[in-house]
């Protein structure tokens, strides 16, 4: 059993009277969700100089994406604010989401991983194509790849929500099913 707060404590920190952190996280837990991987490539250190070279590819493991609207389209992801993401996607208005199999467990905690070594080496053995619109890496086998353009950053708590407009989508592969986040694990659905 998660433990109630005090009116005293829930005040200093903000959380509403019976809600602590870890009954949050618990209840959340047991919403199923989609794992996708994001990715953007960061710009060019000098834009005036074709010679110069291009930026890192830079990605992200997410559970909080969800279609937003269809006319325009539009989708959402939640960035922890400060994380490299949203640093960069604050700069760099093109990016891609790769929708991943159950057979892509390995790409999404290899990207989730806490203290992880480079993006360039994490991208070395995965195959991908370039997004033709944002230059992005797309995963290749994913279940679903869109590439978006940012319309809208959002301040929300501790995180940013970052509306794009979905300006190419595509479906690599048939193969398999979707990859979920439950409990705080990676699962097959079924």
């Amino acid at each position: 059993m998660l433990k109630t707060p005090s009116p005293a404590a829930a005040e200093a920190t903000g959380h509403a009277v019976g809600v602590s952190n870890e009954a949050f996280k618990a209840a959340l837990s047991r919403l199923a969700a989609g794992v996708v991987l994001v990715t953007a490539q960061e710009p060019s250190l000098d834009p005036d100089d074709p010679l110069a070279p291009t930026g890192e590819d830079v990605g992200m493991t997410a559970t909080a994406f969800m279609s937003v609207s269809l006319d325009p389209p539009l989708v959402l992801v939640s960035l922890r604010e400060g994380s490299r993401m949203d640093d960069l996607l604050d700069e760099q208005p093109r990016w891609a989401v790769s929708v991943l199999t159950e057979s892509q467990r390995h790409i999404a905690g290899r990207f989730a991983m806490k203290g992880r070594i480079s993006d360039r080496l994490l991208f070395e053995d995965i195959p991908y194509v370039r997004g033709r619109a944002s230059g992005a890496p797309l995963v290749g086998g994913a279940l679903a790849t869109l590439e978006c353009s940012t319309e809208q950053r959002v301040p929300a708590g501790d995180h940013t929500l970052v509306i794009g407009r979905v300006l190419t989508a595509e479906l690599p592969s048939a193969e398999g099913g979707p990859l979920m986040y439950f409990r705080g694990r990676y699962r097959q659905l079924g």
